[in-house]
Parts: C-alpha cells; structure tokens; sequence
C-alpha cells in the first residue's frame, strides 16, 4: 500500500547505522555499494564525478539486466528490530536508472546465522507488494503489521540505483535479554519511544534514545531558540513500567546551546505524575549522572523537560521493569 502520511517519518528509522544496522547482502553492488542505504543523512551527488566503473552514485547501484532473468535484491539487518509501521524508498539523484518498482519483505530471525544462510530463505513475508516508484524522490509505503521483524529485503524489479532505505517504526526487544541486568528503560531498542516534544528544528529527538555516545552536536536532540517565557520538552513512552534508579542526562558536544536545566517527570498509568528529578541546573558537555529516589509505583512515560531550550546528546534512565 502507498502511503501518504508523511507522520510515519516522525518515528524512528530502525535500519539506520548509528543504531547499528548494516547491509549484510546483496546478489549485485556493480555500480554503488549496498553500504550506501542504511547511511544517515540525504544522499550526496556530485556531477561529472566519475570512477572506474562510471558515475560515482552515494547509493546501491546494480548492473543493467540485459535479458538476464531475475530481480536484484539487497538485505538489512535493523539495528533495532522491532515493529515497522512505514518504508521510504528513497532514489534520491537516481534519473535514469532507478527501477520501474519495488517490493519489500521481512523475517524475524534468532541468534545470527551467516548471510548466505538468511538470503536462501523461502519464508520471508511480504511487507510491501511489488509497487512502481519515481526516480530522484522519497517513496513512502505504510506498512500494516505488528509482528516484530529482525531483517528486511528490498528488491528491485528487475535492477537500477536506489539511494536511502529507511524503516521507521517501534523498537522491540528480544524478550530472552530481558530481566537480565539493568536495563536502559529509555532505550530505543528496548522498545521505548518518543511520543511528542516541543521542537525538533534542528534534530529529531529520537536520537536522544540511541545506543551508545554522540559523536557530534548533530547527533543528539536540539530545538530552536525560544523567544517566549516557555520552555521545550519530550514525552517519552519508556521500554515497560518500570521503576527508575538512575539518570543520565548527557549533554556533550553542546557547549553554547546546551540547557540551563532541566526536569524529569514520570507519569504512571493511572496518570499520577510522579516528580523523578526536580528542576536541576545543567552544565555544558557534561554527562550528568543523578540517582533518583527510591519510587511509590512504576511509571510508563516520562517528560524531560528542560529550561528555556537548547540540546541534548542522551538521555538514560536505569532500573528494571515493574508491576
């Protein structure tokens, strides 16, 4: 199904490489490496920018099919498996060669079997039926499914250039790893979610919930200067219930626009808020650590709030699931 709500985007792109997706196969990469769908960011053209095998394309590029039978098809592995609620088949600067349509299918897969192994399967389930797409745009599908997925196969009917794929949806964790130590209760790929915010001028607060340490400003959450006596916040659906016992609010790289402070707020699920961190100053390039006080009940959402606006790398909250 072609979808046209453009809200899909707003969640998380789970097949991205900063939250550790990678493309573990192709049948053809002639022209453009596989590599290049999974990278964050637009794709980059430059014209008249030629290498050995032709014009240098910041996608996956496959050989023209000459009669050859058969379609080219390309697998990821989603750095955060989970619910895929929409694709974008993105042919960004692909004119002349991108292909006539496409289809998208997933599986769920345990442990990590080789990549021949996961290509020769017979029982991928279709996500997406085969579907023309334009060149040099964003071609957006819905997908109606809640299964959890682990990998996902674009295929081009029959071949051509395809420069983004992204596949946005819900984390979901492996239900085995659970309950095994602390967990990151705002983690992405423990299946907590951003369910609104303030702002998202100049970055997406989803990445406030990805694993591991910003690399740069670009990389973490940040909002617009306000010009009013507001202030920005998030909403965040944690992992589960769970009752909270540390907090980190990371705030590295940010050194002239980071927040002056900031506040967290838990709401259970009968909607009592709970407050977890009062108003706390904040420092530039810092991350904070903040032990949270032993809670009445468990809460499923949180709200950060911090003061007046501002950036934030990460944001993590440690405990373990509750009743």
């Amino acid at each position: 199904m072609r979808g046209d709500d453009e809200e899909i985007t707003l969640l998380p792109d789970l097949a991205v490489r900063p939250l550790g997706g990678s493309v573990i196969w192709a049948n053809d990469e002639f022209f453009a490496e596989k590599e290049n769908l999974i990278s964050p960011g637009p794709a980059q053209y430059r014209p008249s920018s030629f290498g050995h095998k032709g014009q240098i394309y910041d996608g996956w590029e496959t050989r023209r099919h000459r009669g050859r039978p058969g379609d080219d098809s390309a697998i990821v592995r989603l750095g955060v498996p989970g619910v895929i609620r929409g694709i974008v088949v993105d042919t960004a600067w692909f004119k002349g060669n991108y292909p006539p349509a496409v289809s998208v299918s997933a599986l769920e897969i345990e442990d990590y079997p080789p990549a021949e192994t996961i290509a020769a399967r017979d029982d991928w389930v279709l996500l997406v039926d085969r579907s023309p797409v334009t060149g040099d745009s964003r071609n957006l599908f819905a997908v109606d499914n809640e299964k959890r997925w682990t990998h996902v196969r674009l295929t081009m009917h029959p071949d051509g250039g395809v420069a983004r794929l992204r596949v946005h949806g819900e984390g979901r964790p492996d239900p085995r790893l659970l309950g095994l130590g602390p967990l990151d209760l705002a983690a992405l790929e423990n299946g907590a979610l951003v369910l609104d915010c303030s702002n998202r001028f100049y970055s997406s607060p989803n990445q406030l919930l990805y694993p591991g340490r910003a690399r740069s400003m670009g990389e973490g959450w940040e909002t617009a200067r306000r010009r009013d006596d507001g202030n920005d916040w998030v909403r965040i659906r944690l992992a589960g219930p769970g009752l909270i016992r540390l907090a980190e609010l990371d705030t590295s790289y940010f050194l002239g626009n980071s927040p002056g402070a900031a506040r967290l707020t838990g709401r259970t699920n009968d909607g009592t808020e709970l407050e977890l961190l009062p108003r706390t100053a904040l420092q530039p390039d810092t991350r904070h650590r903040f032990p949270i006080a032993p809670m009445a009940a468990s809460v499923e959402e949180v709200r950060l709030d911090i003061y007046p606006d501002g950036g934030l790398a990460r944001l993590r909250l440690y405990g373990e699931l509750g009743a």
